[in-house]
């Protein structure tokens, strides 16, 4: 086979994962902007990306225990942050089941729990709201998420307004009471943050998939929680905030292209480096055996 031949062997061979990149590539979809309900006008989170949480504010727990915010955030596990009331009639509800329903998915994929790859700290921001209520409403989601061992991981807190109110405003997460129906209105919004405090991304409304909730606490996690194809996944897609989804980032498709081509062709020169080689050494061998080196029968005249 010529060198020629062999080249146009390789690009019939490589030209699908090409052009399955090009198309990926050319694949980012438009950004969408969503309007508001009129009762939630002046309600928007206010993101505040890599700001950090106030890891002194006091809380109680569950089981009526004094905690603070750093007794969750030990540097181990990416948290991913739900404020919310336990009482709440309806929003809150919806939005706890949601991200149940999402921890549930990725058990089922990749095996991942709350108390293993990550945290889950739901803190009601309803000051008349006492440790009862927290307890019901961790029995409640423990037992919805039907994995007993995952209660270690699922944190229900309730807190006086001051330490509330820091928290609230740290994460830019606005609340408003009203006072026709008796109850709060807030945005639907959670936040995932870094195991030590630092607000990494926010996933908004009830429509965000289990991949994205666990690529953005691998992203979270500073290396502590995820693949080595999660990272590289994460290289190949950005997170689109209108989107509440990761898609694909040109750029970062492009170096891992880049990387596999050029991985490929140079398995590719190797290959023929080695083809060549036993080429030449088989025609060695060949031309030495029909030379005048191969051994020649006795003549009858020398007996």
């Amino acid at each position: 086979m010529t060198l020629h031949a062999r080249h146009r062997g390789f690009f019939r061979l490589i030209a699908p994962v090409l052009g399955v990149w090009l198309f990926v590539c050319a694949s980012v979809p438009a950004q969408i902007n969503r309007g508001l309900p009129e009762e939630m006008r002046g309600l928007e989170v206010e993101q505040k990306l890599g700001d950090q949480i106030p890891l002194d504010a006091n809380f109680v727990d569950e089981r009526g225990r004094n905690v603070t915010l750093a007794d969750y955030f030990k540097g181990e596990r990416p948290v991913v942050l739900v404020l919310n009331y336990f009482r709440c009639p309806s929003l809150c509800g919806l939005l706890l089941n949601h991200l149940t329903d999402r921890m549930k998915e990725m058990n089922a994929i990749s095996n991942w729990l709350p108390g293993t790859q990550f945290d889950v700290l739901a803190v009601s921001f309803e000051p008349l709201e006492g440790p009862q209520f927290a307890a019901a409403k961790k029995r409640s989601y423990v037992l919805e998420l039907g994995k007993s061992e995952a209660e270690q991981g699922l944190h229900f807190l309730t807190g006086e307004k001051a330490d509330i109110d820091r928290l609230r405003h740290a994460v830019g997460y606005p609340i408003r009471w009203n006072s026709e129906r008796q109850e709060w209105i807030h945005p639907s919004a959670i936040m995932v943050c870094t195991p030590n405090g630092v607000i990494s991304r926010y996933l908004s409304g009830l429509d965000y998939d289990a991949q994205t909730l666990r690529l953005s606490l691998v992203e979270a996690s500073q290396g502590k929680t995820g693949s080595v194809w999660d990272k590289v996944f994460l290289t190949c897609y950005v997170y689109y905030s209108h989107e509440g989804r990761y898609v694909p980032y040109a750029m970062g498709i492009m170096r891992v292209g880049g990387a596999v081509t050029v991985l490929l062709l140079g398995g590719f020169v190797l290959i023929l480096r080695r083809m060549e080689a036993a080429r030449r050494r088989a025609a060695g061998i060949s031309g030495g055996l029909t030379g005048g080196d191969a051994p020649h029968a006795p003549h009858p005249e020398g007996k």
